[in-house]
């Protein structure tokens, strides 16, 4: 682990030596990170509907540097209303789409699946996440994500909820997720292959490294990415040098904490999106509930600009007091968004 937090190491022995104060090298963090990913990243030169797209790591696919996230997507009381949000963001520009096994019982991925008919499949690069840890409970969840969504294959599937310690052994072990993941790939069912969390860098980094040491490097990885988290146990400045450092595309969520970063008053909607998607982010996925947040979404994409040190440090400073203790960062300090811990027969 030592190896690849080099950067961060780096970043403590400066500011150690300048005797900064903690803003300061917060924005030093922010600025040597924004430096090594700038190259990767390209900052979204190429745009479509005005959205901008950025390469997704290490795949060298084109993905928006928005994306639809997927548990919003099974909250409407009328499936008709999922379907037009889902068809409304890929005409609009945003290809990247979010989803997982468990996301309301499974309801998210059926609704995902009859908006991607029509040519809709086509127009979208297709993200979901498996729970199951075990060979078996991987592969059975990875066909019933394939039917649910009406496809025979996903761009990236990834193993969700990387929150325990014990995660990256039992998806490594013999008999474990990985081989099922492998497996599908091999079959054409998943084209890419990643991971996601949210309770801990710490965790981030051994599944990185456990991976490493069975010589595979992850596509991808998800993981929280804001305002806050840049000051409280910070996925920003643990992982993301990292993924940086192996061209590991990087999926950045929870920009607003689930809304709760809002409940701050700190930081608007548009200041979250844009703060992550200033980050070598290949993508910053978003809940969108209603047409109207997704139009927030679809408006913070087209007027991202590459912020200054100036505007970095204006965000962190509102954001200092309040970020403390992880009051706004809910799923890193509480069980509240933690599906695997209230339900863990999804585990296998």
């Amino acid at each position: 682990m030592q190896e690849h937090t080099a950067a961060l190491l780096d970043l403590n022995l400066v500011a150690l030596a300048s005797a900064v104060t903690r803003r300061e090298f917060l924005e030093m963090a922010v600025i040597a990170t924004l430096a090594a990913g700038a190259g990767t990243t390209a900052w979204g030169a190429e745009t479509k509907g005005g959205i901008p797209y950025r390469t997704l790591g290490r795949t060298n696919e084109k993905v928006s540097i928005v994306g639809l996230g997927g548990y919003h997507i099974g909250s409407q009381s009328d499936e008709r209303e999922s379907i037009q949000i889902i068809r409304t963001a890929l005409d609009d520009g945003i290809n990247f789409l979010d989803n997982c096994w468990d996301y309301n019982n499974g309801a998210s991925e059926v609704r995902m699946g009859k908006a991607l008919k029509d040519g809709y499949r086509q127009k979208a690069f297709l993200m979901t996440k498996i729970d199951g840890r075990d060979k078996k409970t991987a592969a059975k969840q990875i066909d019933e994500s394939l039917q649910r969504l009406q496809t025979d294959h996903v761009d990236v599937m990834q193993f969700h909820e990387v929150i325990r310690d014990t995660d990256p052994g039992r998806i490594f072990a013999a008999g474990g997720g990985m081989e099922a993941m492998l497996a599908a790939q091999k079959a054409g069912k998943v084209r890419y292959i990643g991971f996601t969390g949210h309770k801990s860098p710490d965790i981030h980094l051994k599944m990185l490294d456990t991976a490493f040491a069975h010589k595979f490097t992850f596509d991808t990885v998800q993981m929280p990415l804001n305002v806050m988290d840049a000051h409280y146990d910070s996925f920003q400045q643990k992982v993301l040098p990292v993924l940086v450092k192996h061209n590991i595309g990087v999926l950045g969520m929870k920009s607003m904490g689930d809304h709760i970063i809002l409940e701050s008053k700190a930081v608007t909607p548009i200041e979250c999106l844009h703060y992550a998607m200033n980050l070598p982010t290949s993508v910053v996925i978003t809940g969108c509930d209603s047409m109207k947040i997704l139009q927030q979404a679809l408006e913070a994409a087209r007027t991202f600009k590459p912020m200054s040190k100036e505007e970095v440090a204006k965000l962190l400073a509102k954001t200092e007091q309040a970020a403390q203790n992880g009051k706004f960062e809910l799923y890193k300090t509480s069980h509240n968004f933690d599906g695997t811990y209230h339900n863990p027969q999804w585990l296998g």
